[in-house]
């Protein structure tokens, strides 16, 4: 691999506590760069010891976020594809899991030629191949490093970035430490004292940061960034107020205003004169956000109701298609489980639009299809993602088919199959295999898959085109033996592989808008450029509501 001479690496580390918002930092910076012309290249470097967060819990990691080439990743790739508009791939998200798998394997083979296996310098090689793989002309490289600084774990990653720095120069490289400064208000202040100790620790493993991004929720003023500059041995133009803000797409603009990127270039020697900054998209965003001339009340039906990062690209996709009808999405989050026992009309009888969303498990499925059903009874817009598809397949067969025991083998191996695992499909030139006892991890249909649409069809008008292509993640399937039933109870299959094998999507032609898919379309959304689904089904909803005042 030949590295180009003009690439410079970024690394992105955090301190003090988690959850400081590293990735959506460096995919802000990143959107900033590009406004200055620059081509930028994210990555994401995870220490857990998990391959991928495939098999891990929502509880635990929050969505898993799939490229097109199936990579099961980090939800920060999310951040980085919304925000930089760069698909991302199997090169772009890494974990210690397959750092360690990748160093086993090739001891296994022998490649290391007999040598003793350790962390420096087979582990830390493996890293740096990571970060120095699939780059062609990049301006520059962003690597987010996961966890927080003095994480046992994350060593080896913090070692890896240093050696990088040692071998390429400072002059091509910059280390951004993500920090937090708590308000106490007994004392009326915030404290830096936090801050300082997490540089020195990061001091300890041989990096000095050239910037500090510091979180707070007030400004900073000058006397405190010049202390934090005094005993983190950093310019005092290079710390950098991260201060909280309204939304999300705020942080482009609020980071520009504060220099962030101005100081980059200093530090790499780049004329900031010659790169003109545009942020007008940005800009063009967020005051659509602060002035919405419609609202609009979306229930999202689903298991994980209580922690929202289980559906982070799902909740930006509305989003995204709330600012393409200059409008405010009030997402109100319902757990399905409730439903069950509950009042369903009591719950959503105020709703403009009712969306289903994936997920895995039985628990909480019969309130999914109390909600498909209430939705196509009372002509509520209806959108069903992945599981929300199958659902409302079974619905249609149980509720208007008569096929009382309709089901999924995925929870009942006694239903009639309506839905079942999936054992053999095709992906490109090669026959995927899976069966019932394969390993979890990676096993599903995963990534993009094309779908042809069938003419005069809802989604072919929405789409304005007869061929797609859209990301998937689930094992099992529709059964297309009963597409007839589904047919003659007023559900058009719409959408299939290219082979005709797989059904991607349903419609309802007696229904003002209800179509279910079995792809991910919010993760292909993106602020501005909005999938075409959410855009559609949210105008619907706007133009309902008006009908019904």
């Amino acid at each position: 691999m030949t590295l180009s001479s003009k690439t410079k690496f970024i690394f992105i580390t955090g301190g003090v506590v988690s959850s400081l918002g590293k990735g959506l930092a460096s995919a802000s910076l990143a959107s900033i760069l590009q406004g200055r012309g620059f081509k930028v290249r994210l990555k994401k470097l995870d220490p857990y010891l998990n391959v991928d967060p495939g098999t891990m819990s929502p509880y635990q990691h929050g969505e898993v976020y799939v490229t097109d080439d199936g990579t099961e990743a980090d939800l920060d790739l999310g951040h980085y594809e919304r925000f930089s508009g760069v698909a991302t791939t199997q090169y772009d998200s890494i974990t210690s899991g397959k750092i360690y798998q990748r160093v086993i394997n090739k001891e296994r083979r022998g490649d290391y030629l007999g040598a003793t296996i350790q962390v420096i310098p087979h582990v830390t090689n493996a890293i740096k191949e990571f970060i120095f793989s699939d780059l062609t002309d990049e301006d520059f490289v962003q690597c987010e490093i996961g966890g927080t600084v003095g994480d046992i774990e994350g060593q080896p990653y913090l070692e890896a970035i240093r050696q990088i720095a040692y071998e390429l120069g400072k002059d091509r490289v910059m280390f951004i430490h993500l920090t937090l400064l708590p308000y106490i208000p007994t004392a009326g202040e915030l404290k830096t004292k936090p801050t300082q100790h997490s540089v020195k620790k990061l001091q300890e493993y041989g990096i000095q940061p050239d910037m500090l991004l510091c979180r707070s929720q007030m400004p900073i003023d000058q006397n405190e960034k010049r202390k934090l500059a005094l005993f983190c041995n950093v310019k005092e133009e290079n710390v950098v107020t991260a201060l909280d803000v309204g939304n999300i797409y705020e942080v482009p603009l609020a980071y520009e205003k504060e220099g962030i990127d101005r100081c980059v270039c200093t530090h790499f020697g780049i004329e900031c004169q010659k790169h003109h900054s545009d942020l007008s998209k940005w800009q063009k965003i967020v005051d659509i956000v602060r002035n919405p001339k419609e609202n609009v009340k979306i229930a999202v039906v689903g298991k994980y109701a209580g922690f929202l990062e289980a559906y982070k690209s799902l909740s930006e996709a509305i989003k995204h298609a709330a600012i393409a009808n200059f409008a405010k999405a009030d997402i109100l989050w319902i757990n399905s489980e409730k439903l069950e026992t509950g009042s369903v009309d009591d719950v959503l009888k105020d709703v403009d639009a009712i969306i289903v969303p994936g997920g895995f498990g039985q628990r909480g499925t019969e309130g999914k299809i109390m909600a498909i059903k209430y939705a196509r009874e009372h002509n509520i817009p209806f959108l069903g993602i992945c599981l929300g598809m199958q659902l409302a397949v079974i619905e249609t067969l149980r509720n208007v088919a008569g096929i009382s025991n309709a089901g999924t083998t995925e929870f009942d191996k006694n239903c009639t199959p309506v839905v079942g695992l999936l054992t053999e499909w095709q992906n490109g030139s090669v026959i995927e295999k899976r069966g019932e006892n394969t390993d979890l991890g990676g096993t599903m249909r995963l990534g993009a898959y094309p779908c042809v649409l069938q003419k005069g069809s809802k989604v072919a008008e929405i789409y304005g085109c007869s061929e797609i292509s859209e990301r998937h993640r689930h094992r099992y399937e529709i059964n297309l033996s009963f597409e007839k039933d589904l047919n003659q109870s007023g559900m058009l299959v719409s959408g299939k592989s290219p082979d005709g094998r797989l059904p991607e999507i349903v419609e309802r032609p007696d229904h003002p808008w209800f179509i279910a898919v079995q792809f991910h379309p919010e993760l292909k959304s993106k602020p501005f450029a909005p999938h075409p689904l959410f855009t559609s089904l949210l105008q619907t909803a706007i133009e309902r509501k008006k009908n019904l005042i």
